[in-house]
C-alpha cells in the first residue's frame, strides 16, 4: 500500500461514497459494485433485519432485493462523518413499495425513511469499500408500506435541515 495522509484517505473515502450513492440513485449497478472490492471480503449488513450478505455476490443480492421492493428509490445525504477507514452517512430514502418486502404485500405506497449507514474501507485500497452496514427503523417503514394513516413519515426530518459534514481526527 502506498502511504497517504489522513486527509488524502478521507478525500478518497468521500469520493467513493459520493460515487456510490450517485450510482445507486442512477440504478447503475455495475458502477455501484465497482465502489466495492469485488471479492469475498465484501459484505452488506442490514442490521435491523439481522441480515448479512456475504461477498460481492451477497452485495449484488442485497441491491437486487432493494430494487425489486423500491424500484424508484432516491437517496438524499443529510450528514457526513469520516475517520480513516470508516465513514458514516445519514440519508433519507424515498421510494414506492412495488414488490413484497419482509412479507408485506405491495400497495404502491410511497415510503420515506432515514438510514444511518456505516461504510468500511479496504486498508490495501482505501478508495474501495469492504462493506456497508445500514441501520433504520423497521416499524416506521413497515407501517408506511401497509398504508397506516398514523405511520411516522421520515423520522426526525433530516432532509429539512442543513447537511452536516465532519471529519473526526
Amino acid at each position: 500500500m502506498i502511504a497517504i495522509t489522513v486527509e488524502e484517505r478521507i478525500a478518497l473515502q468521500r469520493a467513493t461514497i459520493e460515487e456510490h450513492i450517485r450510482q445507486e440513485n442512477a440504478k447503475e449497478w455495475e458502477k455501484v459494485y465497482d465502489t466495492f472490492v469485488r471479492d469475498e471480503r465484501s459484505f452488506y449488513d442490514v442490521v435491523p433485519m439481522s441480515t448479512h450478505y456475504e461477498g460481492i455476490r451477497g452485495v449484488q443480492d442485497f441491491y437486487e432485493a432493494l430494487t425489486v421492493a423500491l424500484p424508484d428509490f432516491v437517496i438524499t445525504v443529510t450528514g457526513e462523518y469520516d475517520l480513516p477507514g470508516y465513514s458514516w452517512r445519514e440519508v433519507t430514502v424515498t421510494g414506492t413499495h412495488r414488490s413484497e418486502f419482509a412479507g408485506i404485500t405491495p400497495q404502491n405506497h410511497v415510503v420515506r425513511f432515514e438510514i444511518a449507514a456505516l461504510y468500511l474501507f479496504s486498508d490495501d485500497n482505501p478508495g474501495k469499500l469492504i462493506a456497508e452496514r445500514a441501520y433504520w427503523d423497521n416499524d416506521s417503514i413497515f407501517r408506511q408500506m401497509k398504508g397506516e394513516a398514523d405511520a411516522p413519515r421520515g423520522g426526525v426530518g433530516l432532509t429539512d435541515r442543513e447537511p452536516i459534514r465532519a471529519t473526526i481526527a
